[in-house]
């Protein structure tokens, strides 16, 4: 048993000594050929950093300059000023764009902004004006998508339709609008109002003053009927019509201004007002 321990012990030595060995030539190899290759190419790309960092910390100057570009009239380059200023802190290069376009985008009126760099310390801004295609209620404005972008307008375009619906049917009531609105134009007449009540009701105004009452329910047949068969009788006899009301079945009836009239082909009306 002792001699075999001698001997394990003797074999254990002897492969370290072996493994030490056949490590000399790799540690020289690294010393002599291979680690100063190394360490060179890590000295140069260290370097090349401290020289990039040098020439951002070189070229980020804090932004002085601003230049406003884009076709607008309701907006000031004041209010674009304003909100750029907050801005001014941060170096050209490190200026965050999109959080600057995102403020710009909170101006009244603004619809979109863009923004980019403009060499060597300032940006340029370009800024697109929301069109305001309809009145919401008395004081909003809705854009050429329906959108309600300002509430409470303190100049209100007079000549602009209007649009009135609870709160939050703003889309739906905007929807009817551009939809209805190309339809009566090719028969000659210009929609001036959409109003939709609390119970779900839809009437149409037209330029002339005649009322277009479509009730709840059928809605864009009843809008296809106006069209189809009482708009003749509106574009004949406009001043004495008051109102059309297709809330029927089939048919409809109108309201005179002069004495009454019975209307032809009318039935008696829906109870879904």
């Amino acid at each position: 048993m002792m001699g075999t321990r001698k001997r394990n012990r003797r074999k254990a030595g002897g492969e370290q000594l072996d493994l030490l060995g056949r490590l000399q030539p790799l540690v020289a190899s690294l010393t002599n050929g291979g680690l100063r290759p190394a360490l060179g190419v890590l000295a140069l790309m260290l370097g090349i950093g401290v020289m990039a960092w040098g020439l951002m910390v070189s070229f980020d100057r804090p932004i002085g300059k601003v230049e406003v570009g884009g076709q607008f009239q309701r907006v000031t380059p004041l209010q674009v000023e304003e909100v750029v200023a907050q801005f001014r802190g941060s170096g050209f290069l490190s200026v965050d764009l999109a959080a600057l376009r995102t403020s710009l985008e909170t101006i009244p009126w603004v619809d979109r902004a863009r923004v980019e760099r403009k060499w060597p310390n300032g940006v340029r801004v370009f800024i697109t004006e929301h069109v305001a295609a309809a009145r919401w209620g008395e004081s909003g404005l809705m854009n050429t998508r329906g959108e309600l972008f300002l509430k409470e307008a303190r100049h209100i375009p007079q000549e602009l339709p209007q649009l009135i619906g609870p709160s939050g049917t703003e889309a739906q009531v905007a929807k009817l609008y551009l939809e209805s609105y190309p339809r009566l134009l090719g028969v000659g007449m210009r929609l001036s109002k959409v109003e939709l009540d609390a119970r779900g009701a839809w009437q149409l105004t037209l330029g002339n003053g005649v009322m277009v009452r479509l009730g709840r329910q059928d809605v864009p047949a009843r809008l296809e009927r106006f069209i189809a068969v009482a708009s003749p009788v509106v574009a004949a006899r406009a001043a004495e019509v008051s109102y059309v009301d297709l809330r029927y079945s089939n048919g409809f009836s109108v309201g005179w201004n002069a004495p009454a009239r019975v209307a032809r082909d009318a039935e008696e009306p829906r109870s879904d007002g």
